[in-house]
């Protein structure tokens, strides 16, 4: 399929936003490299994220096949282990959208590291590829008309300074660029590591 030629640019976006997200947020971010609470339990990617990292895996194997393999290790021991109990497409990987996957997935694999995560350094092997669910989490992002951030970061924060440290994430861009991969499915990070 190939990354659409925006996707630089979204990344580029995203990691810009968090930088200066971290910058104003200052001590209420505990995010830290090795923290790896937000590297468990099972999310849904969209087809741009998944190719990402499918570039990525290629990108990492070319300079480091060790880890490439590593983590093309776990993602098949993760797949194994929770493929039985997916809810969709354990062959293809795409998530299931019917009332009653979703509700399925809410309760899939909640403590399942994810396969990027190396257990050893607490560190993510796909990190420059990483979804954007990954690229969001720890500032606060508004949703829902209120704002979410990691339950680690911002505690006794006011209102107002999480508002201040919000994270502006380009969701036209990112819709935009999930269209032109042609592909409406889902995914988690366990599959999209093997196709």
């Amino acid at each position: 399929m190939g990354l659409p030629a925006g996707d630089a640019e979204l990344v580029q976006i995203m990691d810009a936003a968090l930088a200066e997200a971290a910058r104003r947020a200052g001590p209420w971010l505990k995010c830290r490299p090795g923290c790896t609470q937000c590297c468990h339990g099972a999310f849904a990617i969209n087809a741009l994220d998944g190719e990402r990292l499918r570039v990525g895996l290629e990108e990492l194997r070319a300079a480091d096949p060790l880890t490439a393999e590593a983590v093309e290790k776990r993602a098949r021991a993760w797949v194994t282990e929770f493929g039985a109990e997916y809810p969709g497409d354990a062959l293809t990987g795409s998530l299931g959208t019917t009332d009653e996957e979703l509700a399925q997935f809410e309760g899939f694999a909640n403590e399942a590291a994810c396969p990027a995560l190396d257990p050893a350094t607490g560190f993510c092997a796909m990190y420059a590829w990483r979804p954007m669910t990954c690229r969001v989490f720890g500032p606060p992002v508004e949703m829902d008309g209120g704002f979410g951030c990691c339950e680690l970061c911002f505690i006794g924060a006011g209102e107002t300074v999480i508002a201040t440290c919000a994270m502006p994430v380009p969701h036209d861009l990112e819709e935009r660029l999930v269209t032109e991969t042609g592909d409406a499915n889902t995914t988690v990070v366990a599959f999209a590591l093997m196709t």
